[in-house]
């Protein structure tokens, strides 16, 4: 696979094929990219299993906070990593080992988030790999609804408020 350029087809199958995801480093302040994308994806009816040590236990958008993906009890189809770029190796050789027993078929890393070495290992482990590239981004883009990404959401405006003296 070029992680330089992937086909609009490939985004879309997994996106797809994809139903539950567990969000390595989601974070429960809401103004964070990990809230909104969790947030989205939700809507967008997907299941997605937040994986943060420093909040495990709590809940975070109607889930259980898991410490890593080993502790989440139910079966997910992609790893979501929303750390930085150091993080992927270990995070790919603990889905490998989980691989067969939690049913993982996709590793997705972050806007920003490439580890080479990593996508090829887990590649070899029989993973689908994305590199630097949201899910919530590419899903409304390949879904034509950029506009609900954020954009639409009426906190910013470019409209004149009516000031009243």
């Amino acid at each position: 696979m070029n992680h330089d350029s992937y086909p609009d087809s490939y985004i879309l199958g997994i996106l797809r094929q994809v139903k539950t995801i567990a969000m390595v480093g989601a974070s429960a302040n809401w103004n964070r990219p990990s809230f909104f994308a969790m947030k989205y994806l939700q809507e967008k009816g997907y299941r997605v299993i937040p994986v943060n040590p420093g909040i495990a236990g709590q809940d975070l958008l109607g889930e259980r906070v898991h410490a890593s993906l080993s502790d989440i009890p139910d079966q997910f189809d992609m790893v979501d990593v929303f750390r930085n770029s150091e993080a992927a190796p270990a995070i790919v050789e603990e889905a490998i080992q989980l691989k067969e027993a939690k049913g993982i078929q996709v590793i997705w890393m972050q806007l920003g988030v490439r580890h080479d070495a990593a996508a090829a290992r887990a590649e070899a482990a029989g993973f689908k790999v994305v590199m630097n590239r949201c899910p919530k981004i590419e899903w409304g883009r390949l879904n034509a609804e950029l506009s609900w990404g954020g954009f639409d959401s009426g906190v910013i405006s470019a409209r004149r408020r009516k000031v009243r003296i």
